[in-house]
């Protein structure tokens, strides 16, 4: 039997309801949760004490287990004849003193300020169905009603689902009175209007609208919002932040219920917020591996990613989490990435803490008792100190943090907020120069030693960093396309011109202007804070054979290419991100791609220079595009790809006599390595024969 009606609009009639509880007969029906459900909170905000008015109180069984529980002064009033003739019936002998009363509550008969807490169980939400005029006419008669028979320090109780139009309603009817709001979720809540409960679900709310005395002059309204049943509420700015938070509790809903009823929804993100302070802690992604076959034992698992190493492929791209869930063989899997400026105890207070969360995200079918297992690399969450917390007046905030990575090596990064699972730019860390250190040093005084802890590390903050290593494998293969020079071989005894575009922590730079004594670079950064970060963190400096200009890189070359005698780089290097994220091609900027400004950069380059550029593209017909252009402006181009990243290294070259097939590519890149390899700390992994081996010759 549906009871529901046809039209919302049926529930701000007295009729419908009337035929409602004929057909419906004593049976309760409790709208958004049992008593059980709400008596936490209604506990909180209630005294036993206290004069309570419950309005549109129909048969639900609220009332009655409030008096039961202690609170004897509870008035309760409806529309509906029949419900009241019914609630009064019932409760005539057992509940004396529980009052059901006809009335409508927009003409109310009480007298001003007769009751401390008016409490509201989805009857706003039944009248205020629309946004129409009639309507809000009505729903304004019942909430001025609410505020005349409250006192001053008393309590608007409305338990609601906050539809968008309802929450707004509300809340700016009372904000405007200067009444505090608070709203308060409902721990494990779910729409329960309908009595055939569907696979569609939406938390309960209660808002809490304290009636405060008006005083000249007073401060801004209060807005807060309770995610947790103890838990302190959060301050908010504005009722738009408020509504903001709330819809952001909504969607986490039902994507839990599309989670636990539908599944296969692909690769799922979303955040978990302290309840405390609001901010992120935790961010989750729900991986489905359709081709593992489901068993008892292996539906679910949660995987703790250490500190630090969330920007890795295997945890920080999709592909790598769909890698790690099928491997890992449960159906489905949860990865927990844990955020800066949080604190963590260990993985067993993370786990304490997530336990009941992550069952929310569990797949259809798993019983209710079943342990699900935490997993994660090693045994501990990893180490991460935020050394310096700044901001960019290009970039934004940015962070300097320090982290342990692969095989317990300490290593400093520059993250930009805005972009915050990216590593902007990175360097291996070095011990401190102690007493101990100093004595081994003597044995090799060449052998820089990368970092054991955090508290090894020099307290110059600069002097950390082992200039000699490369963190990033597209600077890695950055150098390896010095091998495509004319005479690769003697790149330690000829003077070598570069220009690098892109700054960042400035290792690609340092880096060839330490192992090529006779290199000269020019380094283009349009960011002067960079400049900053890279000599106090990163171990940058100036010299003769080092220069840095802070200028638009897109200037600079025009500016160059415009001169009577331009100059002739023998290397041009694109490493330079977008700053807007609704492109396609996060690096470079597509103006660095631009005919008119390649022209330019082929004016500035040397017959037998090589132009290398840090390609990020993940629009295919944007990216092809790319390589056309480039194609008719430098015959030779060469693409290296990097395994697990989406990283493209391009080579480009002017003659096309000089494109070489793949032997003499060994050949040069053999040169260039026993270059390198008698330089100190020049890593054994930097095999250039091999990374070459995967180029693509366009």
């Amino acid at each position: 039997m549906n009871l529901l009606p046809k039209s919302s609009r049926e529930f701000a009639s007295a009729d419908y309801w009337e035929k409602f509880f004929q057909l419906r007969g004593r049976k309760a029906f409790e709208w958004y949760g049992s008593y059980l459900d709400l008596c936490a909170l209604l506990h909180k905000y209630i005294k036993s004490r206290e004069k309570v008015l419950v309005v549109g109180c129909g048969n639900s069984e609220l009332s009655e287990c409030l008096y039961d529980s202690g609170y004897q002064e509870i008035v309760n009033i409806d529309i509906s004849e029949v419900v009241i003739k019914q609630m009064q019936e019932r409760n005539a002998s057992r509940r004396p003193n529980l009052h059901f009363l006809k009335m409508d509550m927009t003409q109310m008969e009480f007298p001003d300020a007769a009751f401390q807490v008016v409490l509201d169980k989805g009857t706003l939400d039944a009248i205020l169905t629309d946004e129409e005029a009639q309507t809000l006419k009505q729903v304004d008669r019942m909430l001025a009603e609410v505020d005349r028979v409250l006192k001053v320090g008393g309590r608007y109780l409305c338990i609601s689902l906050a539809q968008e139009h309802v929450l707004k309603t509300v809340v700016k009817r009372f904000s405007q009175e200067g009444w505090m709001v608070r709203v308060h979720q409902v721990a494990g809540s779910r729409n329960l209007a309908s009595e055939a409960e569907s696979h569609f679900s939406m938390p309960v709310f209660v808002f809490i609208m304290t009636k405060l005395r008006q005083i000249p002059g007073q401060t801004s309204p209060i807005f807060e919002l309770c995610l947790q049943e103890w838990g302190q509420p959060i301050r908010l700015e504005s009722s738009k932040h408020l509504a903001e938070a709330v819809q952001e509790r909504q969607q986490y809903t039902w994507l839990c219920s599309q989670l636990r009823h539908k599944g296969g929804l692909g690769c799922v993100s979303l955040d978990l917020c302290s309840g405390d302070t609001g901010q992120p802690r935790y961010t989750l992604h729900v991986v489905d591996s359709p081709t593992v076959k489901p068993a008892r034992d292996n539906d679910f698992a949660i995987f703790i990613i250490p500190q630090g190493r969330e920007t890795e492929w295997l945890f920080g791209m999709d592909e790598g989490r769909k890698q790690l869930a099928l491997s890992s063989g449960y159906q489905r899997l949860v990865t927990v990435a844990l955020h800066r400026g949080q604190h963590y105890e260990d993985m067993s207070s993370i786990q304490d803490e997530l336990s009941t969360r992550v069952l929310e995200l569990a797949p259809a079918g798993m019983p209710a008792q079943q342990r699900v297992p935490f997993l994660s690399v090693g045994k501990d969450i990893g180490v991460r100190k935020v050394r310096h917390v700044d901001r960019s007046c290009l970039s934004g905030d940015y962070i300097i943090e320090d982290v342990q990575g692969e095989n317990k090596h300490f290593f400093r990064r520059l993250i930009f907020l805005s972009n915050r699972n990216v590593v902007q730019s990175e360097g291996r860390l070095l011990k401190n120069s102690c007493h101990k250190a100093q004595k081994k040093r003597k044995k090799d005084k060449n052998k820089p030693r990368p970092a054991d802890t955090l508290e090894d590390l020099p307290a110059v903050p600069g002097q950390s960093i082992d200039k000699s290593y490369l963190c990033c494998e597209h600077h890695k293969a950055m150098i390896a396309g010095l091998a495509l020079l004319q005479n690769p071989e003697l790149l330690l005894e000829t003077p070598l011109t570069l220009l690098v575009v892109g700054l960042g922590g400035g290792s690609l730079p340092i880096f060839v202007h330490d192992h090529f004594p006779k290199a000269y670079v020019d380094a283009v950064e349009i960011d002067p804070s960079m400049l900053d970060v890279a000599k106090r963190w990163f171990g940058f400096s100036l010299s003769e054979r080092m220069k840095v200009h802070i200028e638009d890189g897109l200037k600079y070359i025009s500016s160059r290419a415009e001169e009577k005698a331009p100059p002739s780089y023998d290397v041009i290097m694109f490493d330079v991100d977008s700053k807007d994220p609704a492109l396609g091609m996060s690096c470079p900027p597509p103006a660095f791609v631009d005919p008119s400004f390649l022209q330019k950069v082929k004016c500035i380059l040397s017959p037998e220079g090589v132009f290398i550029l840090n390609l990020v593209c993940r629009d295919v017909k944007l990216k092809d595009s790319v390589l056309a252009c480039l194609q008719d402006i430098f015959p030779v181009l060469y693409v290296r790809r990097i395994d697990g990243e989406v990283n493209e290294i391009l080579f480009c070259q002017l003659c096309p006599e000089w494109k070489r097939e793949t032997a003499e590519l060994l050949k040069g890149a053999q040169a260039l390595e026993q270059t390198l390899r008698p330089e100190q700390g020049w890593d054994s992994t930097y095999v250039l024969s091999d990374m070459l081996k995967t180029v693509t010759i366009v």
